[in-house]
């Protein structure tokens, strides 16, 4: 089991959507949190909104492309709220344009904030957890990662949030000796207002912030109806997996049939294939 109760804890891309959410259900449960975003008014807002609940929160400005960045707001974090023992490595972003329409500053941002940005966050909190005895580190990805053939014109993203998977899930193993754990949220549709909002979080090395709204595709979520949850539904949720230390964390039980249709049924059929290749070149070799 993993205390959240006293405990300290960060989020990353708190400012707003599932990382807001996540922020308020930790003070809501007793953890101490240091509130962190690219736009750090939208972190300050989060954090008054905790303080005004009778929680403990302060906002720190974040860009996780950037590991100067990074470690001063760890430094700052751990400076106000002791040892961090609870990371929420959340913040992201999002593109729905086809790869080759896509500039190289388009692919770079999208990767570095996706995949690079948890990479970092976890790097730079580890050895804390590692002294203090333990802990848990929490990465939100994304069922177009756990599943990366069930949404088109989402190759840079899938690409990012499948890379956070297995970084996860083989941290879990490297970490289980240092008692830190780690999940991995796949969320599979909640409203964070990343389609209105996503370019305002841009950084200036990849062309800076901007108000264009994020396209989305016809073709992308042809024949899926999905109900979008809000960030507070889906944060007991994950703070749970996280106090049980489960690996994994999903917010839309339906969507395991696609899982077995567009992932789990294409990879078994292929290892099917390999078992009856084998299988003939070894009859052959008997013959």
């Amino acid at each position: 089991m993993t205390d959240i109760n006293g405990r300290a804890a960060v989020v990353t891309g708190a400012g707003s959507g599932i990382g807001m959410g996540l922020a308020k259900e930790l003070a809501r449960q007793g953890a101490t949190v240091a509130v962190a975003d690219i736009i750090l008014e939208n972190a300050g807002n989060v954090a008054a909104e905790i303080t005004a609940e009778g929680g403990k929160a302060i906002a720190i400005h974040c860009d996780v492309c950037e590991r100067g960045s990074i470690n001063a707001m760890k430094e700052e974090a751990q400076a106000a709220l002791g040892t961090i023992q609870l990371v929420f490595a959340n913040a992201g972003a999002t593109s729905f344009d086809p790869l080759m329409d896509m500039s190289d500053d388009d692919v770079d941002w999208i990767l570095q904030v996706n995949l690079h940005g948890v990479m970092n966050t976890v790097r730079a909190f580890l050895p804390g957890m590692m002294a203090a005895g333990g802990g848990h580190l929490c990465a939100t990805a994304s069922t177009a990662g756990l599943q990366p053939g069930w949404i088109p014109v989402h190759a840079p993203y899938s690409a990012a949030k499948m890379g956070i998977i297995g970084l996860m899930m083989n941290l879990a193993l490297e970490m289980k000796p240092h008692n830190v754990g780690t999940t991995v949220y796949c969320p599979g549709g909640v409203a964070t207002g990343m389609k209105e909002n996503n370019a305002r979080y841009r950084p200036a090395r990849f062309g800076g912030p901007g108000e264009t709204e994020v396209h989305i595709p016809a073709d992308s979520f042809k024949g899926k109806q999905i109900a979008f949850l809000t960030p507070d539904d889906i944060a007991p949720l994950v703070l749970n997996a996280v106090r049980t230390n489960r690996p994994f964390v999903f917010d839309h039980p339906e969507q395991v049939e696609s899982f077995r249709d567009t992932y789990a049924r294409v990879v078994e059929a292929s290892y099917a294939e390999a078992a009856a290749y084998f299988a003939e070149l070894a009859a052959a070799n008997q013959v």
